[in-house]
């Protein structure tokens, strides 16, 4: 499997960019979230998957490590496909989605084109638990913020607190406080609300 491509951006798209790597030029699939992220620079580099089918072999492309992994969990939902989850994260964001599957807003999920409710019942179903348990998946937050979250998340384990009870506050509490806040403000904040 290809797991990434460092190269010279040849033409850029919502839906798409062509990226040359060693005089190949390679057509990857984005999503309008990595799209945002691909600044001016000829410079790039993509996180990618390869979709292989009986019809088709597609280089899917991720600005982020965080977004791929989300790809790989929602193409793993049954009625999915590689196209379908693309959608979902040009929609939202992988840490929206995160929250919105958290939090079971199945409405948030049918709001996505070609979603329904069976399919995003489906996702929060089998998407859920994983999105609790799985520590590959820690989606940012933004810049500072998802440092400040992971070490804050930290003490308070080590405080003894569980772990889910205290990420819905922790995540509650951060959008309150400034960007440059340090993590002692934010631990204070939790331990009063716990």
């Amino acid at each position: 499997m290809i797991n990434h491509l460092n190269g010279r951006l040849i033409e850029k798209h919502p839906s798409h960019v062509i990226i040359e790597c060693s005089g190949v030029g390679y057509f990857v699939k984005i999503s309008l979230n990595t799209y945002e992220k691909i600044g001016p620079s000829e410079s790039i580099k993509l996180f990618t998957y390869l979709s292989i089918r009986e019809d088709a072999h597609t280089l899917f492309g991720f600005a982020e490590e965080d977004e791929r992994v989300m790809y790989k969990q929602l193409i793993s939902v049954s009625g999915i496909g590689p196209s379908t989850a693309i959608v979902i994260l040009s929609a939202l964001g992988p840490g929206q989605l995160k929250e919105a599957l958290l939090n079971e807003e199945v409405a948030v999920l049918q709001s996505i084109k070609g979603i329904g409710g069976k399919t995003a019942q489906r996702m929060v179903v089998e998407l859920k638990d994983k999105m609790e348990k799985d520590t590959e998946i820690q989606l940012q937050i933004g810049g500072q913020q998802s440092e400040i979250k992971k070490e804050a998340l930290s003490a308070l384990q080590v405080l003894g607190f569980d772990q889910k009870r205290v990420e819905k506050t922790v995540d509650r509490i951060i959008k309150k406080l400034p960007e440059d806040s340090p993590v002692e403000e934010l631990i204070k904040n939790v331990l009063k609300e716990m």
